[in-house]
């Protein structure tokens, strides 16, 4: 891969902000018309470039290893420990969704995306108070973040391979055509939503970039209706979590129908996306 961009702090500052606000509802946000989907190749790699500049200084080993420690020891974090259990884990989430995003193969890496779904699977745990998970995944996590695994995950991202304009374009139309799709199934479980989520949450993550480089007022005004739905679906999956671990629900069994909030937007935006349609 050729050599990244390096960018400013102020740029790192930017996205850190567009991260912060990637879950929060604007009740008056409105989709963009028409919905901005322009992105070069140039644009592609300067995202790239940014989200692993954002996760190298983000992505704290030593302040990682101290909160697994914590979580070892007690089985639960304080809440300025969880905030910052929460900001490493973002820089995490945004560069996978950059490498499944703009990635030849639109898939992360192996140990990489391991590292993060036990980030993921550790913090539902002692958010959610389960006392026995805690520790299981508190061990995994702890042996991801040994210096060969680490070592290893960062030459992983150091060779992926990004794609070209074409194919991006190319995943984007799948993605939407996805999400119309599964609209479309009517009851859905929680699998199946989680799934709807992280296709949203991809993105939320592209626009938050865009809009970090080269601020523009559709770009943003997308970034933020993406974002209204990623914190709706956010919360419910919360609680789909919640009641699977209390034995309330199964998480992958049953079905539930999409609450209208969420479905009206969904349906708005797979209609506007012009890459929605068939080709």
């Amino acid at each position: 891969m050729s050599a990244r961009h390096r960018f400013k702090a102020e740029t790192l500052a930017a996205l850190f902000q567009a991260v912060e606000m990637d879950d929060v509802v604007d009740p008056v946000v409105s989709l963009p018309d028409p919905v901005p989907v322009a992105c070069s190749e140039k644009d592609m790699k300067a995202c790239f470039d940014l989200c692993v500049q954002f996760w190298h200084e983000h992505a704290d080993r030593r302040a990682l290893c101290d909160l697994v420690a914590t979580l070892l020891v007690t089985g639960d974090l304080p809440q300025d420990a969880r905030v910052r259990y929460k900001h490493i884990r973002a820089s995490y989430k945004q560069l996978r969704f950059a490498l499944v995003l703009y990635g030849r193969r639109h898939k992360a890496p192996l140990l990489f995306r391991s590292t993060v779904a036990l980030m993921g699977h550790l913090q539902d745990a002692f958010r959610n108070r389960r006392r026995l998970a805690v520790p299981a995944y508190a061990l995994l996590l702890r042996l991801f973040l040994l210096w060969p695994a680490w070592l290893a995950v960062r030459r992983e991202v150091e060779q992926v391979r990004l794609d070209d304009a074409t194919g991006f374009l190319a995943f984007r139309k799948l993605e939407f055509r996805r999400l119309a799709s599964w609209l479309g199934e009517g009851a859905l479980t929680g699998r199946r939503f989680h799934m709807m989520r992280k296709v949203v949450s991809r993105q939320v993550s592209f626009y938050d970039a865009m809009r970090t480089l080269r601020p523009d007022e559709q770009v943003y005004r997308m970034s933020r209706f993406l974002s209204a739905i990623n914190g709706l679906m956010g919360s419910m999956h919360d609680n789909l979590v919640e009641q699977a671990g209390n034995g309330h629900r199964d998480y992958n069994r049953d079905r539930f129908p999409m609450p209208a909030d969420i479905r009206w937007r969904l349906e708005a935006l797979t209609a506007s996306y012009p890459l929605a349609a068939a080709a």
